[in-house]
């Protein structure tokens, strides 16, 4: 049996248990109850500092964002605070979140294709560092709030490169046609650029691009270096204008299956750098602060999250179905992206994974399922079934679809266990009724 199950902090302990950072998940189960997410601290830590150091060794200027939709609560921040990253939010309310938790709001970048001007002015009192702008007419808005509170504000520009990353449809974000930024090829991003410039109290750093999602490959990121440099050559030629900072994005891949392999970070890091330093200088600019926003795979293999088996279903010649006590409630991403997870019984973890069986959520939906087609260990009515790599884009994406109570998250680590978030309770789901 592998014990490093996907990742190294996954193992199966003396008990025949399956444990995260040695914490045996079915006494974390007993303890906190089900479903339960875990998040490993440790492992986050390690990837903050992985992704710090491959780009401290390969570019003269760079920092990391961590992209909050991927998972957002206060704990999260103190993390991101202490290892030295910046952030990415989405939101007033992850922005709210980040500044709750002691995080400076100068290392605040906010992202969004609709802010509201609400939005903005909130961003803007409360100090938020930089706006990734994704149109005009939310130039002007800042512009003019701004003005109003007497302030400058730093912004870059969400920029379309026109590239297809040969990721899920519903992951893609490069392509021209895209809710995201403004096209190249169309000829806005360049009026964009200008407009920017034409604003008395925006200041522009930069531009930003973000291809897609769970890219094993460096090559999506090489093709926006090329495409963001040169249009970096043509900023500084029709504008007059040296870009300082250029935003690749996010996307790096998480290994969810036995099947995948584990991204080498510090080569996918060497690959573009390798790139960005040939077309910088083929194009004749000034080598720009590069940025990154790798939010999943910070977090994903951080993640665990722990169901209680419920009433074992078989269709004699057709399908056995295990239910959990969860579903798409807390993980809707099979429902969403078709996602692919490992799951196994916990309390089972040293046995043969000889069952199969689709593993089906509680929600009243023919549509709520975790994962199909699964090869497991025998279960049981009361066992605990783990999914593994949840660490991303499954707590963010929670909600009480069926009134169901929102989980607990615990965060491990080397040194113990602490609540980060606690679990719903009946009385919060009528707080705000009326």
């Amino acid at each position: 049996m592998n014990t490093q199950l996907l990742h190294d902090n996954y193992s199966i302990n003396e008990k025949g248990h399956f444990a995260v950072r040695g914490h045996d998940t079915v006494e974390l189960a007993e303890k906190y109850g089900t479903p339960l997410y875990v998040i490993d601290e440790d492992k986050v830590r390690e990837m903050c500092r992985t992704y710090k150091n491959a780009v401290k060794k390969h570019f003269d200027d760079a920092d990391i964002l961590y992209a909050s939709k991927a998972l957002s609560f206060k704990g999260m921040y103190e993390i991101a605070k202490e290892e030295g990253m910046c952030v990415d939010a989405v939101s007033v309310g992850e922005i709210y979140t980040a500044i709750s938790a002691g995080f400076p709001a100068e290392r605040i970048y906010f992202h969004g294709n609709n802010k509201m001007y609400e939005d903005i002015e909130f961003a803007i009192k409360n100090g938020v560092g930089c706006f990734v702008a994704d149109n005009c007419e939310e130039l002007d808005f800042i512009d003019e709030i701004s003005k109003k509170y007497g302030k400058t504000q730093n912004v870059l520009l969400r920029i379309t490169p026109g590239i297809d990353p040969h990721t899920h449809a519903k992951i893609a974000t490069g392509n021209v046609d895209s809710k995201f930024g403004e096209a190249i090829e169309t000829g806005q991003a360049l009026d964009f650029v200008k407009h920017a410039l034409s604003k008395a109290n925006v200041n522009l750093l930069g531009i930003h691009c973000h291809v897609g999602s769970q890219s094993f490959d460096p090559q999506p990121f090489i093709d926006a270096c090329e495409i963001m440099t040169k249009f970096a050559a043509e900023i500084k030629e029709k504008c007059s204008y040296k870009i300082k900072v250029l935003d690749l994005g996010g996307g790096f891949g998480v290994r969810y299956l036995p099947t995948e392999e584990n991204l080498d970070i510090e080569w996918m890091i060497c690959e573009i750098a390798k790139t960005v330093k040939k077309t910088v200088a083929d194009n004749g600019i000034s080598m720009p602060k590069i940025m990154f926003e790798p939010g999943r795979s910070l977090v994903a293999a951080a993640g665990v999250t722990l169901y209680t088996v419920g009433h074992i279903k078989t269709i004699p010649g057709y399908k056995n179905y295990i239910p959990v006590n969860g579903g798409m409630s807390d993980n809707p991403r099979y429902a969403l992206y078709e996602s692919p997870y490992y799951c196994l019984i916990a309390n089972k973890a040293n046995e043969e994974m000889n069952f199969h069986a689709d593993v089906v959520g509680s929600c009243c939906e023919s549509g709520d399922i975790i994962q199909p087609d699964v090869d497991i260990q025998k279960a049981q009515y009361g066992d605990i079934l783990a999914v593994c790599v949840t660490g991303a884009y499954n707590y963010s994406m929670s909600s009480n679809y069926n009134r169901f109570l929102k989980p607990a998250l615990v965060l491990v680590s080397k040194d113990g266990v602490r609540v980060g978030v606690k679990r719903e309770t009946l009385e919060d789901l009528t707080r705000n009724d009326v």
